[in-house]
């Protein structure tokens, strides 16, 4: 039945497709059309990563609201230390792009080589940052059996990071060439597998005992190896050597990697600042009280939930203005980041019809089980329930900022602009940490108006990235390069 309805949602996403993908037919290159066939894959990829955490968090808050909480405060902090990393990896998209409009083939495989090269020699420095996480944990002055969920939760999520950075640079070559069906194939077949084994893993089955928190840990890497599995088996597949020479892909290039590092390391900082600073305010909120943390935390689900497959629409703004800026159109490149802003507010908008009508629905998602959860974790939720209604509906405006964001970004990291990016990200979620800290701990304001004040403080952040790319610095620097 699994795989039945498999064949059944590709079938409707090529049917999708190929109702808007006529490549003779294209009036002009980066319309709504041209971002759609990279974005449609690449935001249901997003959308299958983000349901597998999301059901993390759902199997887990059915146990109580310590166990939900320590994911997402265990999770953020795993993100944070990975995301340098990653962050550093994913510029391997830009790379591919380009040397795709630049008609150099036969790089684009030699750039995902050397990005898996990096990979690699991450795992160990990765490993080294633990310590730092499980000081992160003592800060938050978290309940005892909260603060043991989520060291468990956060060793063996670090402990599989091996897995965890292949699995965010294998997608990157296919978003790159703009191939993104196989990444959104993929994405779903891990997360089947890991939606199986969170069930089996957490509440236990048959021989199986149930193994709570670290169920859901074990079936989050479980998942990611199945997707991985995939990505770099189609990568060394027949047809993908035909046209990219894959398996003569393997030598070390040191140009290659020393580009990679130059404008990858700004992004993976910037990344690793943005996490950072999203860990500082889950941290502020969690120290608030049991009840701002339970309400934050369903917020903050479900804000995932919306925000992450934004990222496919970032991904295929930088594969799509990356190409362009190889193919030395600049015209096109504008045109597509101007079609990446009109798919992303009508996404955001039907997710802020959720968010505004639906919030008492999608806060009870999260209601611990009466059967499972003790009479205090139900006391805590039901208190916290009001609050998280009213911080959904002030994260409808948060969503339509978040777009701005991400097509920007985007854009600016596939023409190269990376340290700007960087300085401007950083500095600005920086700013938003600084601000919830003075109305939550000087001027004593309850949580759920310190999000009114967060949101506030975000929305300013759209204006300067706009200012940038109206610049056309990035333009001068990238297009006229010889």
């Amino acid at each position: 039945m699994v795989f039945d309805f498999f064949y059944l949602f590709q079938a409707m996403v090529d049917a999708i497709l190929n109702r808007f993908y006529k490549p003779s037919k294209f009036k002009k290159n980066g319309d709504v059309k041209d971002v759609l066939v990279v974005a449609l894959p690449m935001l249901l990829s997003m959308s299958f990563d983000t349901f597998m955490t999301f059901i993390d968090r759902l199997f887990l808050s059915k146990l109580g609201p310590a166990e939900m909480n320590a994911a997402l405060g265990a999770g953020a902090v795993q993100l944070a230390l990975t995301m340098f990393f990653t962050g550093a990896i994913s510029y391997t998209t830009a790379m591919v792009a380009q040397r795709l409009g630049g008609k150099k083939r036969w790089d684009c495989a030699r750039v995902f080589m050397q990005s898996v090269y990096l990979s690699l020699i991450s795992v160990p420095l990765l490993y080294l940052t633990i310590p730092l996480g499980h000081f992160a944990f003592g800060l938050e002055h978290l309940p005892a059996d909260q603060l043991e969920y989520q060291k468990t939760y956060f060793n063996i999520l670090m402990f599989g990071g091996v897995i965890n950075l292949l699995r965010n640079a294998a997608p990157c070559f296919f978003s790159g060439i703009g191939e993104t069906k196989v990444v959104m194939k993929a994405a779903f077949a891990g997360m089947i597998v890991n939606v199986a084994c969170n069930f089996v893993l957490i509440y236990g089955y048959g021989p199986i005992p149930a193994m709570g928190v670290a169920g859901a840990a074990y079936g989050t890497l479980i998942g990611n190896v199945v997707s991985t599995v995939i990505l770099f088996a189609k990568f060394f597949s027949n047809s993908c050597h035909r046209r990219f020479r894959t398996r003569f892909a393997f030598a070390f290039s040191w140009p290659l990697t020393r580009e990679l590092l130059k404008k990858g390391i700004p992004s993976g900082v910037e990344m690793f600042l943005n996490m950072a600073a999203f860990q500082s305010l889950i941290l502020m909120f969690h120290a608030l009280g049991p009840e701002a943390a339970t309400a934050s935390s369903i917020m903050f689900n479900w804000d995932l939930v919306a925000y992450v497959p934004l990222m496919g629409l970032e991904v295929a703004s930088t594969s799509l203005v990356g190409r362009y800026v190889g193919a030395k159109n600049a015209a096109a490149a504008t045109r597509s980041t101007y079609s990446g802003l009109k798919l992303g507010w009508g996404y955001s908008l039907v997710m802020g019809i959720f968010f505004i009508f639906l919030p008492g629905v999608l806060t009870d998602i999260f209601k611990p089980d009466v059967a499972e959860a003790t009479e205090s974790a139900l006391a805590i939720f039901n208190a916290a329930r009001p609050m998280s209604m009213f911080m959904l509906r002030i994260a409808t405006f948060y969503i339509f900022v978040e777009v701005l964001l991400v097509i920007y970004a985007g854009a600016l990291r596939g023409a190269g602009d990376t340290v700007w990016v960087m300085f401007a990200c950083g500095i600005m979620n920086w700013f938003v940490a600084i601000a919830l800290y003075i109305v939550a701990y000087v001027f004593h304001l309850p949580a759920h108006y310190a999000w009114i004040v967060v949101v506030a403080v975000y929305s300013t952040a759209p204006l300067i990235f706009w200012r940038r790319w109206k610049s056309g610095k990035w333009r001068r620097h990238v297009m006229n390069a010889k």
